[in-house]
C-alpha cells in the first residue's frame, strides 16, 4: 500500500520526537487519523472533550516536559476552537505545533460547508508560520519548518492539510528548480552575553546595597543559578506566577509572588530595593516594580523583544537564564554586609504569621484560604500544580509553597478561565508517576472543566501513579471579577452576571467512576486533603467556600479604599458578609504575635 500524506505526517513527526497529540477527531482530518490508526500508536493520541482543552494540553505539555506541544483538529469549527488554548502558548512563550484539516483543495472558495479562511483566521495566533500545504512534495518542509520555528523561537506554528491532500499519496519533492529538500533536527544554542556587558551588569550589581531578584518562567531551570546569584548579593527574590517553582520556597529570603495576587514582603522588597535584576519574567504589572529612578536594573531574558519593557534597565542582557547567571556570577562580589537580607527575612517571617492567622479565621462555611493552606504541607514530593485564573489563582499564589523539585504553571499571559483541569491532565501524560493537583473555581468547572473530568476517568487507569486531585471551590459566584468590581471600579456586586448555579461537582465525578468528597466544614478541610492524597484513584474535593472573604491586595491604595468605600456607601447585595470577612482579614494581621510597633521601627531603618 503506498504511503499517503496522512502517513507521511505522522512518520515525519515521529521522526522529530513527537510521541502524543492532544486533539478531537472530524472529517477535515480523517486522512491523518486514519494514519494514527495505521501506526499502532508510534504517536499516543489523547482524546480531549474540546478542541479548545486540546490546546490547553499542549501547551501544558510543552510547560511541563520542555518540548514540543502538539494539537490537532478538524477543519472549520475544530480549527476555530483551538485558538484560545494556543493563545496560552503564545503569550507565555511555549512551542506548540497545531495541524489542522481544511476542505479540499477542489472546493476551496465555493463557499462550501465549513470552509474557513483558515491562514487568516491563525495568522496572528501562529503568526512565526502558518501556511496551509497544496501539494505532496511541500508537506515534508511544512512540517520541518513548523517544528523548527516552534522550538527555536518558542512560538505556536500551524499547518492546514486539506482533506483530499491527507489521503493522496505522498512523493517526495523532486530535484528540480522550485523544489524544497529539508532536514530534521535543532538544538538550542547556548545563549550568553558578551563578556562586556556581563562586566556592565556586575558593575551595577556590586555596587547595589538592597539588591532584589524578580525570577519568572524563564528562570525555572535555573534553580542553582538563582540561589547562587542571591546568596553572593544578599538579595531577597520576588516571584512571578509563572516562575513560582523557581526558587523553593523553603529559603527565608524568597518572599513569594509578586502583584495583586501577591504577598506584602513582596511588594516591600520591590518599593524599598535600589537595585533590581530580573530574570526570565515578563510580569506585566510595572505598579509593582520599582518606582522609575529609585532601583539601578538589570535583566536577563532569552528574547530581546522582552527587554526592559516592564522597568528602564540599565543593563539589558539577552541570553539563557542558567547560562548568563553561570557567567554572571564570578564577577559578583561578596556582599558581607547583610542588614538588607536580614530585613527581608524579617518581612517574610511576619508574613507567614499573617498568612497562617488570615487561613485560619473563619468564614461561611469555609475560608477559601484554608484549603490552600491545609493542602501546602500535604503535597508529596515531585507534586504537580495547576491553577485556574480567578480568585483561586490568589490562594494558590500565596498560601500554596513550592519545594525543591515541584512544578506549577496556570494560564499566565492570557489568564485564561479552564485550563487548569486540561493542564493538570498534560501533566500527568508528561510526569505519569508524580501526584497532580488542580485547584479550580466553579466558574471555570461550569465553563468547561467538567467535561474534562471525562478525559481523566478514560484514562486514568493507564497512569503509574493514581494521585491526581480536583479542588474546586464553590463559591456560587465569579469572585475575582465580583471583587475587582467592587475594588477597581468602585461599584457593587452585579448578580445579573456573577452569581451561578450551584452544582454538586462531586457527584458528577462519582457519577463518572471517581472519587467525590464533599466538604462544608472547616473542620474537615485537613482530613479530606489526607483521604483525597490516600485514594485508589483520582478524586474530586468540593470545598464550599465563602464568597465574601476578599483577595487582599499587597497593599491597598487610596483608590481602591475610595471605590470600595463607594461601594458600601451605595450597598451591596453582600454587604454584611463583605464588611465582616474584610474586617477579618485586616484585623487578623493584628492579633497576638504581630507586633505593629516592629513593623514601624523597620519601615524606619
Amino acid at each position: 500500500m503506498a504511503m499517503t500524506v496522512g502517513d507521511y505526517v505522522i512518520e515525519r513527526l515521529y521522526q522529530w520526537g513527537v510521541r502524543r497529540i492532544y486533539g478531537y477527531p472530524g472529517d477535515g482530518i480523517n486522512g491523518v487519523f486514519g494514519a494514527l490508526n495505521r501506526s499502532n500508536e508510534k504517536i499516543r493520541f489523547i482524546q480531549a472533550r474540546h478542541e479548545e482543552m486540546a490546546a490547553f494540553m499542549a501547551s501544558a505539555d510543552a510547560k511541563f516536559n520542555g518540548g514540543l506541544g502538539v494539537c490537532i483538529a478538524t477543519s472549520g469549527p475544530g480549527a476555530a476552537h483551538l485558538i484560545t488554548g494556543l493563545y496560552d502558548a503564545r503569550l507565555d512563550h511555549m512551542p506548540v505545533l497545531a495541524i489542522t484539516g481544511q476542505k479540499s483543495r477542489t472546493s476551496l472558495g465555493s463557499h462550501y460547508q465549513q470552509e474557513i479562511d483558515l491562514p487568516a483566521l491563525f495568522k496572528d495566533v501562529s503568526g512565526a508560520f502558518v501556511e496551509q500545504a497544496s501539494a505532496p512534495a511541500q508537506v515534508r518542509h511544512l512540517i520541518d519548518r513548523a517544528i523548527r520555528t516552534a522550538v527555536g523561537e518558542r512560538k505556536v506554528a500551524t499547518i492546514i492539510l486539506p482533506s483530499d491532500l491527507q489521503d493522496a499519496e505522498y512523493s517526495e519533492p523532486p530535484r528540480a528548480h522550485g523544489a524544497v529538500h529539508s532536514g530534521i533536527g535543532y538544538t538550542r544554542p547556548k545563549m550568553v552575553p558578551y563578556e562586556a556587558d556581563l562586566q556592565r551588569a556586575a558593575e551595577v550589581l556590586n555596587d547595589g546595597k538592597k539588591v532584589a531578584l524578580l525570577v519568572g518562567a524563564g528562570a525555572l531551570n535555573a534553580t542553582d543559578e538563582v540561589i547562587a546569584v542571591a546568596e553572593k548579593l544578599g538579595a531577597g527574590v520576588a516571584k512571578a506566577l509563572l516562575g513560582k517553582a523557581a526558587v523553593p520556597d523553603d529559603l527565608p529570603w524568597v518572599t513569594g509572588s509578586i502583584g495583586l495576587l501577591g504577598t506584602e514582603p513582596s511588594y516591600k522588597l520591590m518599593t524599598e530595593c535600589d537595585t533590581l535584576l530580573m530574570i526570565g519574567s515578563g510580569f506585566p504589572y510595572s505598579e509593582f516594580l520599582p518606582e522609575e529612578g529609585q532601583a539601578r536594573g538589570v535583566q536577563i531574558d532569552l528574547k530581546a523583544d522582552m527587554l526592559s519593557i516592564r522597568y528602564p534597565m540599565e543593563v539589558n542582557l539577552q541570553g539563557d537564564s542558567a547560562e548568563t547567571l553561570r557567567a554572571l556570577l564570578p564577577l559578583l562580589q561578596e556582599k558581607t554586609e547583610r542588614k538588607w537580607r536580614k530585613r527581608v527575612e524579617e518581612w517574610r517571617m511576619d508574613w507567614e504569621s499573617v498568612l497562617e492567622k488570615r487561613a485560619l479565621v473563619e468564614a461561611n462555611p469555609i475560608n477559601p484560604q484554608r484549603v490552600a493552606f491545609e493542602l501546602s504541607p500535604r503535597l508529596p514530593d515531585y507534586s504537580i500544580i495547576t491553577s485556574d485564573s480567578g480568585s483561586c489563582a490568589n490562594w494558590y499564589a500565596r498560601d500554596v509553597k513550592m519545594r525543591r523539585g515541584m512544578m506549577g504553571s496556570l494560564s499566565g499571559g492570557l489568564a485564561s478561565m479552564g485550563a487548569a483541569v486540561p493542564y493538570a491532565i498534560a501533566a500527568k501524560f508528561s510526569h505519569p508517576d508524580r501526584p497532580v493537583v488542580a485547584m479550580v473555581g466553579d466558574g471555570a468547572m461550569q465553563m468547561n472543566n467538567m467535561a474534562e473530568l471525562i478525559t481523566v476517568a478514560k484514562y486514568w487507569k493507564e497512569w503509574q501513579n493514581p494521585q491526581w486531585i480536583c479542588c474546586v471551590f464553590n463559591n456560587e459566584d465569579l469572585n475575582q471579577v465580583t471583587w475587582e468590581q467592587r475594588v477597581m471600579e468602585g461599584d457593587p456586586k452585579f448578580e445579573a452576571s456573577q452569581d451561578i448555579p450551584n452544582v454538586p461537582y462531586h457527584r458528577f465525578a462519582e457519577s463518572i467512576g471517581l472519587i467525590g468528597i464533599y466538604v462544608d466544614r472547616e473542620d474537615q478541610v485537613a482530613a479530606a486533603w489526607d483521604k483525597a492524597f490516600a485514594a485508589d484513584r483520582p478524586v474530586l474535593i468540593e470545598f464550599k467556600t465563602d464568597p465574601d472573604v476578599p483577595p487582599l491586595p499587597p497593599h491597598i491604595k487610596l483608590e481602591q479604599a475610595k471605590a470600595y468605600a463607594s461601594v458600601l456607601l451605595h450597598g451591596d447585595p453582600d454587604q454584611a458578609g463583605i464588611i465582616k470577612q474584610s474586617a477579618k482579614q485586616v484585623l487578623s494581621k493584628f492579633m497576638p504575635g504581630h507586633d505593629k510597633d516592629d513593623d514601624k521601627d523597620k519601615d524606619k531603618e
